[in-house]
C-alpha cells in the first residue's frame, strides 16, 4: 500500500521535569532529561508507516537553515522518501516538550511560518498518484488537499488533536472531509460516546477513534451502528506518552488498509501504541510488522 502523508516536520526537544506544575529552579541538571530529535505529527506517521512496511509519500516543508540539514539526514537514516519535503521555509518549525513520569506532558510548538506558507499543489497531484489514502494533518498546508483527494476517490484520513467545538473554525474542514477521524478526549465537553455521536451526527464521518489516554479508545463505525471503548494493552513498562496518539493513528491507518477491519486495525494499533510508549520521544519505538503480529496474537490470542 502506498499512503500519502502531509504534515508537520519539527525538532523536538524532550525535557523531563519531576511534575506539574513546574516549580522554579534558577538551574537544574536533569541528567539524561535533555533530547532533541527530528519528530513532527507528519514526520512521526512517516516513520511508523514506514517501519511497519507501508510505502509513503511524504509532504512537507522544511527551513533553509542547520535544522533542515538535519532533516535531511533523518530522511535518509529512517528510509523515508524525502522527495516531497521542500526547503521553502526559512527556519525548521522547533518543539519543546515538558514531561513527567506520570505520562503528562506540555507541549511548546513553533511553527515558524509554516501556516502562511503554501505548499506546491502540482506536486500534491505528483504525489498522490497511486496512494490508496491520504492522512492530511490538520495543519494550513494540508487544508486545499482535503477535496482534492476526495475528489480522486482516495480515502481521506485525519487528526484533529484536541477538540471541544463541534464548529470549530480551525478544523471544521478536517472534520467534515475525513472518512476516518481521529481526536483525543482531553478537551471534551461531554463523554466520548454522546461527542462521537455528535461528530457523526453533522460530518458524517464512516469511522471515528476517540483516544482515551490510559482507558484506551473509542471506536464508533457508522456504517455497522457500532460504538464502544476499547481498552488499553500494557506490553511494557511506560518511559513517555509523547507521541502515542500518533502512533495509534498510524498503525490504524495500515491495519485498516491491510485487512479492511476496523475492529482489528484498533486492537493491533492499541498494541503498537502500547510498545511505543516504552520509548523516549515521539518518533521512536515503533514495531515493524512481523512482531506486531506476534505481539497481537499473544495479547488477544487471535
Amino acid at each position: 500500500m502506498t499512503i500519502l502523508i502531509s504534515g508537520l516536520i519539527n525538532i523536538e526537544t524532550t525535557l523531563k521535569v519531576e511534575g506539574f506544575p513546574v516549580h522554579y529552579y534558577p538551574v537544574r541538571y536533569p541528567f539524561f532529561g535533555i533530547r532533541s530529535t527530528v519528530s513532527g505529527v507528519g514526520y512521526n506517521l512517516a516513520k511508523a508507516l514506514t517501519t511497519l512496511g507501508d510505502s509513503v509519500h511524504f509532504l512537507s516543508m522544511i527551513g533553509c537553515d542547520p535544522n533542515g540539514t538535519l532533516v535531511r539526514d533523518s530522511l535518509a537514516a529512517d528510509s523515508i522518501p524525502g522527495q516531497f519535503v521542500l526547503d521553502t521555509l526559512e527556519q525548521t518549525p522547533q518543539s519543546v516538550i515538558l514531561y513527567d513520569d506520570t505520562g503528562r506532558r506540555q507541549i511548546n510548538v513553533d511553527l515558524k511560518d509554516i501556516q502562511e506558507r503554501n505548499y506546491p499543489p502540482e506536486r500534491f497531484e505528483e504525489a498522490l498518484a497511486g496512494c490508496s489514502l491520504a492522512a492530511l494533518c490538520n495543519i494550513n498546508f494540508s487544508r486545499p488537499f482535503l477535496m482534492r483527494a476526495k475528489k480522486a476517490g482516495v480515502l481521506v484520513a485525519t487528526d484533529v488533536h484536541t477538540i471541544d467545538n463541534l464548529d470549530d473554525s480551525y478544523n471544521h474542514d478536517f472534520m467534515a472531509n475525513a472518512d476516518i477521524l481521529f481526536m483525543s478526549d482531553e478537551h471534551l465537553p461531554c463523554s466520548p460516546e454522546e461527542w462521537a455521536q455528535r461528530v457523526q451526527n453533522q460530518y458524517g464521518n464512516a469511522i471515528i477513534v476517540i483516544g482515551l489516554g490510559a482507558q484506551g479508545a473509542l471506536l464508533s463505525v457508522r456504517a455497522d451502528h457500532f460504538m464502544e471503548r476499547v481498552p488499553a494493552v500494557q506490553t511494557r513498562p511506560i518511559i513517555n506518552t509523547i507521541g502515542a496518539g500518533d502512533a495509534l493513528f498510524s498503525a490504524f491507518l495500515h491495519g485498516y488498509l491491510e485487512t479492511g477491519s476496523p475492529y482489528e486495525a484498533i486492537r493491533k494499533a492499541m498494541v503498537f501504541a502500547s510498545y511505543k510508549v516504552g520509548a523516549n520521544g515521539a518518533a521512536d519505538g515503533f514495531l515493524t510488522s512481523e512482531p506486531l503480529d506476534v505481539l497481537y496474537r499473544t495479547i488477544y490470542k487471535a
